[in-house]
């Protein structure tokens, strides 16, 4: 389904007049690379080809341009700022000041993609606004003391200003949770932190995963993969440490960060640290392999279930979004502590459980979340929730809300 500055799904829902038809802005955080949140952006973009798209900053390297179709970006003044490229996380305490300078009057429909400040831009009683929430601030919330705690932030005057900021933007989150109409979470996991942090309630869009790119290839290997940005959250070491253990079974692992040296370290001769690999390489791997596995606890997690489109099953840390995407005993299995014993004894238990479960079931499990599933259900609620709106805004005194 394609939603057009015009029509949605057919039916106009343009101004009263009917005249210029529904003006629609999107709103992302920050544009300096392609991953997760800014698939869903180019999804978004996909549905409303004729929106006008704003973000903070935009420094897509050239190869990672092509999801904006073309589209120009309007950028904040941070854009401006010094030596903002490389170090525009230091201007994080601006953000909020940035966000709102963006001049949104002359929309019918503000949709934005939110995991840092977007969700506070600035609408009048006469639009509606649209809010897909990947995730509240989670440096500033559940991941506080752990973000202090390995960025060297737990003591002294850095530690201090760091609280401060993150106090600060704990308060601003919370009180723009009440700006957007519409609040959209991309799995229940989120919906459940909303709630608990904003104290409202969220209607849950999976994040679009590209399963059309990931299909079996029908000859697996005797090994186990993971792949992942080399970062603490990702607990890739604790992946490394249990296939220590296990010098009988052979580890990939795939991708890159700042704790590659540390990971490094603590490899076996039964693992294999491949660094970066082009997405052909990548997805061989992930075809080919016993299992993927994932120790981390994430929002949604989309690389599991690009492996589940590869026919393969996941291993997985059971808390977060893989607990809505991985069926145990059927598509993968979870282990419950974040600890090496815990990964290890998982593995046995999938390889008693492994000839049993079927490709064909796996990859069906994945498409649940393909970009044909997200265009369909997002563009329905956008639909829906305009068509409400609309509804609303011709009443003398509207008391219900969207």
């Amino acid at each position: 389904m394609q939603v057009t500055g015009v029509r949605l799904n057919g039916a106009h829902y343009g101004k009263e007049n009917g005249d210029a038809g529904c003006r629609v802005a999107l709103v992302h955080d920050w544009l300096p690379v392609y991953a997760g949140a800014e698939r869903v952006l180019e999804q978004m973009l996909h549905l409303f080809p004729n929106a006008d798209l704003f973000s903070l900053i935009e420094y897509l390297p050239p190869d990672q341009r092509a999801f904006l179709q073309g589209r120009s970006v309007q950028t904040s003044f941070i854009q401006r700022l010094p030596f903002a490229r490389r170090a525009y996380r230091y201007y994080l305490p601006l953000a909020p000041l940035a966000i709102e300078q963006f001049d949104l009057r002359e929309y019918d429909l503000v949709i934005s993609s939110s995991y840092v400040v977007a969700k506070g831009v600035l609408t009048t009683a006469d639009q509606l606004h649209i809010s897909y929430v990947h995730s509240p601030i989670r440096y500033a919330w559940d991941l506080y003391f752990q973000y202090l705690k390995q960025g060297g932030l737990e003591r002294g005057v850095r530690s201090w200003l760091a609280r401060m900021i993150l106090h600060y933007l704990r308060l601003y989150d919370a009180t723009t949770a009440t700006r957007p109409d519409v609040l959209v979470a991309n799995s229940r996991h989120v919906a459940r932190r909303i709630w608990k942090i904003y104290r409202r309630r969220a209607r849950v869009v999976y994040p679009p995963v590209d399963t059309a790119s990931f299909q079996p290839d029908g000859n697996k290997e005797d090994y186990y993969v993971t792949v992942s940005r080399l970062v603490p959250y990702k607990r890739v070491d604790l992946i490394v440490q249990a296939f220590a253990r296990m010098p009988q079974r052979k580890l990939v692992v795939i991708g890159d960060g700042p704790e590659r040296d540390r990971i490094a370290r603590l490899a076996a001769p039964n693992i294999e640290l491949l660094g970066y690999q082009p997405f052909e390489v990548m997805r061989t791997y992930m075809q080919r392999a016993r299992a993927f596995v994932f120790a981390a606890e994430e929002d949604f997690g989309i690389v599991p279930v690009e492996a589940m489109a590869c026919g393969t099953p996941v291993i997985a840390y059971g808390r977060g979004g893989v607990r809505e995407t991985v069926v145990e005993g059927e598509t993968g299995l979870f282990f419950y502590e974040q600890t090496p014993a815990a990964l290890c004894e998982a593995v046995e238990r999938f390889e008693q459980l492994e000839k049993t479960l079927s490709v064909e079931r796996i990859c069906l499990q994945a498409e649940r979340f393909s970009v044909a599933r997200f265009r369909e259900a997002f563009g329905r609620l956008v639909e829906q929730a305009f068509r409400q709106f609309s509804k609303r805004k011709q009443k003398a005194n509207p008391e219900i809300p969207v």
